[in-house]
């Protein structure tokens, strides 16, 4: 069995900058859903989200032996997506700190598309609005109370294990999914990418 890896330290965005202005062989994989990569990311990157990226773990941890950008929002998806590839063997692999709202200051690239709501404002809008549900509709019916303590309880949850049931649901909403976002493709033309470099 082969060693099981770990996350290499976190890159900034300056440093990112650098390798990307010296033309450092590196490859950029952002786990946001499609339509939040189709709003705004790295030129250069390529679009495998969180959701589909255990599927193809293995086939991206055998065929590229460069280091690896993932990128996300925040920066706590592609730490997700990190130990993922790194248990799957994948060595060399990075998270931008901050994604993209550090990356996104005016000073570096980006490509932009039709504006969306990040994953992150939808959970709030759906959990916060639950919640309220709950408080508001108790005063009729007791038992809704219990949605609101639920919610809760989930927020809770997500936080303590850096996970999040409700983005997840969240991200296969049509809404997410981009126009052409078509994974298996994505995947070989990052392997093709690294053949084709080596």
């Amino acid at each position: 069995m082969p060693p099981t890896t770990t996350i290499d330290d976190a890159i900034d965005s300056a440093e990112l900058a650098t390798w990307l202005d010296t033309d450092r062989d590196c490859r950029l994989i952002d786990v946001r859903s499609p339509a939040e990569f189709e709003a705004a990311h790295i030129p250069g990157s390529y679009n495998v989200p969180l959701g589909a990226l255990d599927e193809h773990a293995a086939e991206l941890s055998r065929n590229l032996d460069v280091p690896v950008v993932l990128v996300c929002r925040s920066g706590t998806r592609a730490g997700n997506a990190g130990r993922t590839l790194a248990a799957a063997g994948m060595a060399q692999v990075h998270v931008l700190d901050g994604g993209m709202q550090r990356w996104d200051d005016g000073q570096r690239p980006v490509r932009r598309g039709a504006s969306r709501w990040d994953l992150e404002r939808q959970v709030r809008l759906v959990a916060g609005s639950l919640v309220l549900a709950g408080i508001v509709g108790s005063t009729k019916a007791p038992r809704l109370k219990y949605l609101s303590g639920a919610i809760g309880a989930g927020l809770t949850f997500a936080a303590v294990s850096n996970t999040c049931t409700m983005g997840a649901l969240l991200s296969r909403l049509p809404y997410n999914q981009g126009a052409t976002c078509d994974i298996d493709q994505v995947v070989r033309e990052l392997t093709t990418a690294e053949a084709t470099a080596a």
